[in-house]
């Protein structure tokens, strides 16, 4: 992708309330699927967004209010499918499978992301805010700018907001995210807090001016519950 196509791309892209948050160059090890034309994937970028743009641009669809499952899935795949049908690129999407796209460990090799003791990536600049939707593969090489395994914000945080921030302990250096008792907190307390957001990831100290509105996060807390 030329700079200007690259220019064009990203403001079609941050216009429809994604982002970009960097690429990598794939070798097999990735398990990266070929592009539609069939040869080899030589770039991927994972796409997503952060902050309150792309909650606006999906709650103006009629997938917002057609009352039909999956709706901000449907709203992405639409998008994204049609963004990356312009550029010669294929779209790869978190919510396809089983089996799943392994898209957080391709993110981490892109660069500036870590992961939470809560699960979710973090990322340097947008902190836990940062939404992954969907890879986009190339057949084409072309320069990224990230840098390639650069650390993201939570192995410099000493202080761990995160793990004490939850009401009921359900997260812990050792053990990780335990999402039954997490989940048993949230359908027993109607009222919990949590439901206008994570308090675990409210209480992280990186992209709290991306951080999502009371209902946007009620929207995936609420869709947390039914899946889980």
């Amino acid at each position: 992708m030329d700079l200007p196509a690259a220019t064009r791309f990203s403001k079609k892209l941050v216009a429809a309330g994604f982002l970009s948050f960097g690429g990598f160059h794939p070798d097999e090890d990735d398990q990266v699927p070929a592009p539609k034309n069939g040869k080899p994937a030589r770039t991927v970028l994972m796409i997503g967004s952060a902050g309150q743009s792309f909650w606006q641009s999906y709650r103006q669809t009629s997938e917002a209010t057609d009352g039909k499952s999956d709706p901000m899935d449907r709203f992405t795949r639409r998008v994204l499918t049609n963004l990356a049908g312009e550029f010669g690129l294929t779209p790869l999407f978190v919510f396809d499978g089983p089996p799943y796209y392994p898209i957080q460990r391709w993110a981490l090799k892109c660069g500036g992301f870590t992961q939470s003791p809560f699960g979710l990536l973090a990322h340097a600049k947008y902190g836990p805010w940062a939404g992954l939707r969907a890879a986009f593969v190339s057949p084409i090489h072309f320069e990224t700018s990230e840098k390639l395994g650069s650390p993201g914000p939570c192995g410099a945080c000493q202080e761990k907001p995160c793990i004490s921030a939850c009401p009921v302990n359900a997260i812990s250096l050792k053990d990780g995210y335990d999402v039954p008792r997490c989940l048993a907190y949230l359908r027993d307390t109607p009222d919990a807090a949590c439901w206008a957001g994570c308090l675990a990831r409210h209480a992280c100290p990186i992209g709290k001016d991306v951080a999502q509105a009371p209902d946007h996060a009620r929207f995936h807390m609420e869709s947390f519950a039914k899946l889980a």
